[in-house]
């Protein structure tokens, strides 16, 4: 009796394929959305912010959280988001105050120079959404597709960190 791997037959072999070229795709969109907000934060002349900040400052919009909070939604995911929020509170764009009950903890939310910048990026990407959908680029049940998909496989990378670590 032969054990095979799973890669060693065609259809797997395809599947593999098709799967790292969406990880490559992923990970290109992510690097081309920064570069896309870095573009139209020099195109409004808003150039003390970069792109993974302005990006930040979005995720947050009204709420107020906790760095660990930050990585626990989703928000962000880098290693340095400590250095982007002492930053962003220094550059005025969040107010930053300590917990009353983990006086450890900062909580941290936009000022009115911080809600600016996300009013550009949330009007950047409305902007995107409507060309999107006028020039049948991608229509409701495209992006729900999309969506799903890459919850889908959100939830599976997350069940791998969960549980098999």
């Amino acid at each position: 009796m032969s054990i095979h791997s799973p890669l060693e037959t065609g259809q797997d072999q395809s599947f593999i394929t098709g799967y790292l070229d969406a990880l490559a795709l992923v990970e290109r969109l992510h690097r081309l959305l920064l570069d896309v907000i870095k573009d139209e934060f020099e195109r409004v002349g808003m150039l003390e912010i970069n792109a993974v900040q302005a990006l930040l400052l979005f995720n947050i919009g009204d709420n107020e959280v906790t760095a660990g909070e930050l990585k626990t939604r989703g928000y962000y995911q880098g290693s340095n988001v400590s250095y982007n929020l002492k930053k962003l509170v220094d550059m005025g764009f969040m107010h930053h105050q300590r917990c009353e009950i983990d006086r450890r903890s900062v909580r941290v939310k936009l000022t009115p120079k911080g809600r600016e910048v996300r009013a550009v990026v949330s009007n950047l990407f409305e902007r995107h959404a409507e060309g999107l959908q006028s020039k049948g680029v991608l229509g409701h049940e495209g992006i729900d597709d999309i969506t799903v998909a890459l919850r889908r496989v959100e939830r599976y990378w997350t069940d791998q960190i969960r549980y098999i670590y």
